[in-house]
């Protein structure tokens, strides 16, 4: 039978031999087919990268590793992806659209549609899994985001964690982003790392890196032919824009020319390429409401120095990732296998703005974009926090451990030359990304080619089918998987005429439309809470790469038949319904049980943060630390959060203080004196006028009252809970940088905390004004 070992004799500890077993044989599966020469692949994104990022793609920025990838490669100008990152990755991995994989946006929502239900379908095969069918090792390091927020945690569901999805190794993060000096929650397999502190020379995307040559390393010395996959899903250039000093005074003064300038030079540099075809069009700077941008020329001379530093920030950032790409090809050429390895870089959508339009209120298309160096604290709150009004005083600490910050929507743009809009649009800045493809081996004359035909984050997993004869397995439950909705672009690889098998696409991001067709493209941009049918829909054609001049008054039978499109395509691929901003799908979730005490012994890992933030809403909550003080004990008896936001509670000098970290700009209460035998505390809060009011009680009866404090909401504080330590990046950094991570010395057993019991009565309401507001977009 096949897959069934004959039985041998063997002999057992006692020395006697067996010639038959008393159960019956057991069957082996049938090992993965071995092909020799088969060639590794090594797919790498970033995120949020712009299109014209990287120097083969017109850059400024040097990226020699990259560059020499595209150089023995092709290089793809009108490669499309997702406006949204967990979007691009769930069509990446699964070669359906977004939607159809259920994944249309970050996956922290489950509203009950769909379209958005926030995890790979477990009835469709995925990359990796393809892979291992096919006898590849499957490797990945970074962030995968791809799974719920409930599913975080040592007590959630590993069902579509980067293991059970087909990966043999994974070191990474499972979220949206993370602090690159101080990573909140790293994962090693299906475990959580535990670390109390980093060392002061650490940076996230070198220790993927390291870990990522590491794993290649370890599969060739076991197996010298097994081919591997390897999936290096970066964490940059998400906020935080973090990078290395010595990195970022590399690029001091590069910038000081300003967006404006930065934009013509780099079109003009995609001219000189290839990239883009001469005569291209440079758009105005963006006008749209909520998403314009001013002329360089008209900020203060303190406004460009600041700026100008935030994108220094940011180019390091960049040259981390070529240098992490460079240390990968490094180790290839090493094992002498650098040309039969398929090596894809893309980005996962358009360089990001800060200004979340998708989020209603009246100051949406209003708010001043000055950058931030809390980048949370800018998202959380209608006016700009204390920090970023400090920022000219602050420029040598931005991008280190001290700062979360992001850079305003000008270097954005910049970013994106020569397209128009940002992440999130469906315009193409938001949705074309550089794209490079190279194997050597196989394609050993097509160096630095340039092609033009329209490709799509879809149709990278049919390709790599396709190219390397992959057999694709059936669905966990023995059924066929759904077929990509992407097609094979080996053709285009080939050969410079050859037609796009790609013919249409539909495009959707949180309300944002578009709909391509033979080298016509119709988009509208999106205003929250706006009627659909009132929107504009601008049509452009492929001769305009730069979407400079809207043709739908011109063609409007063509708009009229790409309207349609759309709406026949959002109906196959599980697009409706579509998102009018009213904030529903961040309030509608599934059913969850009533929120109880949670008590958390002293010496516990660190409390997950989606586990740990729903602790803290609602109007009212408290939590209760047991511990014992006697002179000379010190340290911290309670942390929640990091160096982004969040409250601390700690002993020294004798006396008790209470630090709140409003968003980078800390406030501290106390001292509070202690007696010796003092025991007991409760932090209690109430929210008032979106401001926590709290007061510290000791067990005596002794209060320290702690007024107005900024409340944390939704995903906040985004590290969880310490119970006698701060452990990671510290909530304030003051004591850091004195004393560390500053365990207690003392007796401390436990914090209990006490949720709001009306918590759910609080979401129902939230959500009732939110149906409310969607209704009126109707």
């Amino acid at each position: 039978m096949p897959g069934q070992r004959p039985f041998e004799p063997y002999r057992d500890f006692d020395g006697e031999v067996h010639t038959t077993m008393a159960a019956s044989t057991p069957s082996w599966p049938d090992p993965a087919p071995r092909r020799p020469g088969r060639p590794n692949v090594v797919v790498v994104l970033a995120d949020d990268l712009g299109f014209s990022d990287i120097g083969c793609f017109g850059s400024e920025i040097p990226t020699p590793h990259l560059d020499a990838t595209a150089a023995a490669g092709v290089r793809y100008a009108n490669f499309r992806v997702t406006p949204l990152c967990s979007p691009t990755r769930a069509a990446l991995m699964t070669g359906l659209n977004a939607h159809a994989a259920g994944i249309a946006f970050p996956t922290h929502i489950d509203p009950g549609f769909p379209g958005y239900r926030s995890e790979l379908p477990l009835d469709q095969p995925v990359l990796p899994e393809i892979f291992r069918a096919n006898g590849y090792a499957t490797l990945m390091v970074g962030k995968w985001h791809l799974c719920k927020d409930e599913d975080f945690s040592e007590a959630g569901s590993r069902h579509n964690w980067p293991l059970q999805r087909g990966f043999d190794q994974y070191y990474g993060f499972l979220e949206a982003l993370t602090d690159f000096h101080h990573p909140h929650r790293l994962i090693e397999g299906n475990s959580v790392v535990h670390v109390d502190e980093y060392p002061d020379d650490y940076y996230l995307t070198d220790d993927l890196t390291d870990r990522a040559v590491r794993m290649v390393r370890e599969v060739r010395a076991a197996d010298p032919d097994k081919p591997f996959f390897l999936y290096f899903s970066h964490g940059a250039v998400h906020a935080p824009m973090h990078a290395k000093a010595e990195d970022v005074a590399r690029h001091r003064g590069r910038y000081d020319v300003g967006w404006d300038v930065v934009r013509q030079r780099r079109l003009a540099r995609q001219i000189e390429l290839g990239i883009m075809p001469e005569g291209t069009v440079l758009p105005e700077r963006n006008g749209e409401d909520g998403l314009d941008v001013g002329p360089w020329d008209d900020l203060s001379a303190t406004e460009r120095r600041v700026h100008a530093r935030q994108m220094e920030v940011y180019a390091a950032m960049v040259e981390a990732i070529d240098r992490s790409v460079g240390r990968l090809r490094e180790v290839l050429a090493e094992l002498g296998e650098l040309d039969n390895t398929v090596i894809v870089f893309s980005s996962d959508n358009g360089a990001a703005r800060l200004t979340d339009q998708n989020r209603p209120g009246p100051s949406w298309a209003t708010r001043a974009d000055t950058g931030t160096a809390s980048y949370f604290g800018y998202m959380q709150n209608p006016d700009v926090c204390d920090i970023d009004e400090r920022l000219p005083e602050i420029l040598d600490q931005l991008g280190g451990p001290t700062t979360w910050p992001h850079y305003p929507r000008g270097w954005a743009m910049a970013s994106n030359t020569p397209f128009r809009l940002y992440k999130f649009s469906t315009l193409r800045g938001g949705q074309q990304s550089p794209f490079v493809f190279s194997w050597p081996a196989r394609f050993p004359d097509g160096g630095d080619v340039v092609r033009r035909q329209y490709t799509h984050i879809t149709d990278v997993l049919p390709t790599l089918v396709d190219l390397l004869e992959l057999d694709v397995p059936l669905a966990p439950a023995a059924v066929p998987g759904a077929d990509p909705a992407g097609t094979s672009f080996a053709a285009t690889l080939e050969q410079a005429t050859a037609e796009s098998a790609h013919g249409e696409q539909y495009t959707e991001c949180v309300g944002n439309r578009a709909f391509y067709r033979d080298g016509w493209e119709a988009a509208t941009v999106r205003r929250p809470l706006t009627p659909f049918e009132d929107e504009t829909w601008q049509l452009f054609h492929d001769s305009d790469p730069t979407q400079a001049h809207d043709l739908a008054d011109r063609h409007p039978e063509k708009v009229a038949e790409l309207v349609a499109g759309f709406d026949r395509a959002a109906r196959a691929h599980q697009v409706y319904p579509l998102d009018e901003g009213s904030g529903v799908k961040f309030l509608q979730r599934p059913p969850v049980p009533q929120p109880r005490p949670v008590r958390i012994l002293a010496g516990t890992p660190t409390l997950e943060r989606h586990r740990a933030g729903a602790l803290v809403q609602g109007a009212t909550w408290r939590v209760e630390v047991d511990w014992t003080y006697r002179p000379g004990d010190e340290g911290i008896l309670l942390a929640h959060g990091s160096q982004a936001a969040g409250y601390l509670v700690f002993v020294e000098d004798g006396a008790l203080h209470y630090e709140h970290n409003d968003f980078g700009t800390p406030r501290r209460f106390g001292p509070l004196p202690l007696a010796d035998g003092a025991a007991g505390l409760e932090l209690a809060v109430t929210t008032r006028a979106g401001r926590w009011d709290a007061v510290v009680r000791l067990g005596d009866g002794t209060t320290l009252d702690l007024p107005g404090l900024r409340r944390f909401g939704g995903f906040l504080p985004f590290e969880g809970i310490d119970v006698g330590i701060c452990r990671r990046s510290p909530v304030s950094w003051e004591l850091y940088r004195r004393r560390r991570s500053f365990p207690y010395t003392g007796e401390i057993r436990s914090a209990t905390y006490h949720p709001d019991p009306d918590v759910a009565a609080d979401l129902a309401a939230r959500l009732a004004e939110a149906r409310r507001l969607a209704l009126d977009t109707q």
